[in-house]
């Protein structure tokens, strides 16, 4: 970072450096206690953090501010109100208040809202986050004070993803306080932590524009693999080119100014296809960050001539993008998944490692639900991407301290002696004491737990909610036990540990995630096989589900059936407009195109035989017999797809098109090259 970058870092954020110079001492105070402390927010200061709020923006050039928040899209949503307000004929102030930072109103029933509201019941509200800072928006022409905030019914019902995300921050943090107290340890701040590594794609942007089925769905539905893709791993971490380092350069530019701290930047595995990580952060402004992270990354690859793909799946046969999703909590100072220096320390590793792996188990479903969606259903489970089978990774050394546990003996170390929690110290761990396991959906790596199945164009907000939930009701169900049972503390903590491990090892899983005997062998284990996002919501509809995160206040039952109704309507909706673009391009660009050529072939081979020729009219003839089989063969596949979308059967119509496209892609290889109506693989994927 240059020193020029230093002294811009964060000028675009409402800090806590721009706090203290705008606001008044005891006010700032109070706003800097809300975001690094998680206390209430006092309402009377509202009016004097607006105006303070007002003259930052001002100063940055500001015109207008927005309520900027996260609908069930799962995007980001904004409408901008200038400052500017009338004050006579041909007069004008420029007014923010208290009001107008603490609330707005939009249009409700517009929002995917799952039957939570109805058309005629328009209203919605958005609600200020003072734990996540305001920031400025910039444009070619000017800038907006963008507010963080949620979005609810008049009922209190979340409309947005950031709600429930809090609520299940409130869930784990309340655990987490409850068992650190029985360790004896004084209270202290709870913060869940995030680090979300954002893969993506780039593609120059004349390309994307030919490409019907990338303007309209993110992927290309059709495209041969052309010779050479990703086997040669000579894409992977390679020297980056100067278009993609000046593109990348701006991007953190506009970044750092928003006080996100991206950090790596490197060539991915696939052939134009790239990832940016930025470091841990509190999980809220994490997530506000990645949505931050996706726009920019959009608008700055447009203003280089370039396209920045965020589906899964944008290409068939090389690696697909996720969104890896570094998670762990720290209480106070200490990271809970750092074993310690000392007995203690170590018990409540180990205790909190149990918790994750229970809650892995038995929630297994839940994580899978968490990821599902269209393009994810591409992506899982091929070319480095976890299968949809949820299992936990724990690297050799940890992996031998659970069996250690479990068994009771600590042979590893010293001889078959007695392992005692509370007693023993662990031995030296590397800080990172994994192994790296691509094939692994949930893996520990050295201080904290990688989700890798969140898929690259989700918001981290669903899966995260999730986790934080299902971890909650974990750390609440240990110490229940630990409340029902007398006797020494370390005793009573060693049973239960080698109990839960005993039993929920199932999800521990360090072989090929990609091997063919896993799916059988995790069938025997008992874990879920959600094969496609159809399967994978159906865990929503659990009594026993909708209970957990009504006990935890995350979603009420009503939440819960909206977040159903919306997922599958999506993802219908999704298939459907997959379905319907495949069909248009295959009738109204591919067909014609394959008509010509044989066309233009059957004239020649009639002309070669009218004058005699024998030379080459068996290669005309050949050609000939495979392009009027392949026109054929379009003809029955485009009748069979538009039946399946007649239908509306998602899974009909995936199959139908999954067939179209075997037959599209072979006539790429014999039409001629300058015909073909779009860019073809091996440009999209090597010109950029």
């Amino acid at each position: 970072m240059t020193d020029t970058s230093l002294k811009t870092y964060g000028a675009d954020v409402f800090s806590e450096k721009a706090m203290r110079r705008h606001l008044e001492k005891t006010v700032a105070a109070k706003l800097i206690a809300v975001m690094n402390e998680g206390k209430p927010l006092d309402p009377s200061i509202a009016d004097a953090v607006a105006q303070g709020m007002k003259a930052w923006a001002l100063e940055n050039g500001a015109t207008h501010f927005t309520h900027w928040f996260q609908p069930m899209t799962g995007g980001t949503a904004e409408k901008h109100d200038a400052f500017l307000e009338p004050a006579g004929v041909a007069q004008a102030v420029q007014k923010f208040s208290g009001r107008n930072l603490i609330g707005g109103e939009t249009d409700a029933s517009s929002f995917p809202s799952g039957g939570l509201r109805s058309t005629f019941e328009a209203r919605g509200y958005t609600a200020w986050d003072p734990t996540s800072p305001a920031f400025i928006k910039r444009h070619e022409n000017g800038a907006t004070l963008c507010i963080p905030t949620v979005f609810c019914a008049y009922t209190g019902a979340a409309l947005d993803m950031k709600t429930p995300l809090l609520r299940s921050v409130q869930a784990v943090s309340r655990a987490t306080e409850r068992l650190m107290k029985k360790f004896g340890k004084p209270k202290a701040h709870v913060s869940v932590t995030l680090g979300a590594e954002q893969e993506y794609f780039l593609i120059d942007r004349p390309f994307y524009l030919k490409r019907p089925d990338l303007l309209q769905t993110g992927r290309t539905v059709f495209g041969a693999a052309p010779a050479k893709h990703q086997q040669l791993d000579d894409h992977y971490f390679g020297s980056i080119r100067p278009r993609i380092l000046k593109f990348m350069t701006e991007v953190e530019d506009a970044l750092w100014r928003l006080g996100i701290p991206a950090k790596t930047r490197h060539n991915e595995v696939a052939p134009a296809q790239f990832e940016l990580a930025p470091m841990f952060e509190d999980i809220n402004l994490a997530v506000d960050h990645n949505m931050m992270i996706m726009e920019t990354l959009r608008r700055t690859a447009e203003a280089n001539g370039l396209v920045c793909l965020l589906h899964e799946k944008p290409f068939e046969g090389v690696n697909g993008s996720g969104k890896h999703c570094n998670w762990s909590i720290a209480y106070g100072e200490r990271n809970l998944f750092s074993p310690g220096a000392s007995p203690r320390d170590n018990a409540i590793f180990l205790t909190f490692l149990s918790a994750i792996i229970r809650a892995v188990d038995l929630h297994a479903d839940l994580l899978r639900m968490s990821v599902a969606s269209a393009g994810n259903d591409h992506r899982l489970g091929a070319n480095e991407a976890p299968p949809a089978i949820i299992s936990i990774f724990l690297g050799d050394e940890l992996t031998a301290v659970m069996k250690e546990i479990e068994t009771g003996e600590a042979g590893r170390r010293r001889g078959k002696t007695v392992m005692k929690v509370g007693v023993d110290t662990l031995p030296p761990l590397p800080k990172d004491t994994t192994d790296r396991n691509r094939t692994s959906p949930f893996a520990f790596t050295g201080n904290k737990f990688e989700f890798r199945a969140p898929g690259s164009s989700q918001s981290c907000a669903a899966s995260q909610t999730v986790l934080n939930t299902i971890v909650a009701e974990s750390i609440d169900a240990i110490c229940d036990k630990l409340d029902a049972r007398g006797g020494d503390f370390n005793t009573e903590l060693q049973l239960l540990l080698q109990r839960l491990t005993r039993k929920h090892n199932r999800i521990l899983f360090s072989g090929d995630g990609y091997g063919a005997d896993w799916p059988g062998e995790a069938a025997k284990r008992g874990l879920p096989n959600l094969r496609d996002t159809l399967e994978a919501i159906e865990p929503m509809d659990n009594p026993a589900n909708r209970a957990l995160f009504a006990k935890y206040g995350v979603f009420s039952e009503g939440e819960m059936a909206s977040r159903r109704e919306i997922a599958q309507e999506d993802y219908e909706s999704r298939i459907l407009i997959e379905g319907k673009v495949a069909l248009e391009i295959a009738r109204s660009m591919i067909r014609p195109v394959v008509a010509d050529e044989f066309s233009r072939l059957a004239t020649a081979i009639g002309q070669a035989k009218k004058d005699g020729l024998k030379v080459g009219l068996r290669g005309l003839t050949a050609l000939s017999l495979k392009l009027g089989a392949g026109l054929d063969d379009l003809h029955v596949k485009c009748e069979k797809i538009e039946k399946a979308i007649a239908k509306g059967s998602p899974r009909g119509i995936l199959k139908a098109q999954d067939d179209l496209r075997k037959t599209v892609d072979k006539l790429e290889h014999l039409v001629d090259d300058t015909k073909w109506p779009m860019p073809k693989y091996r440009e999209m994927l090597f010109i950029y």
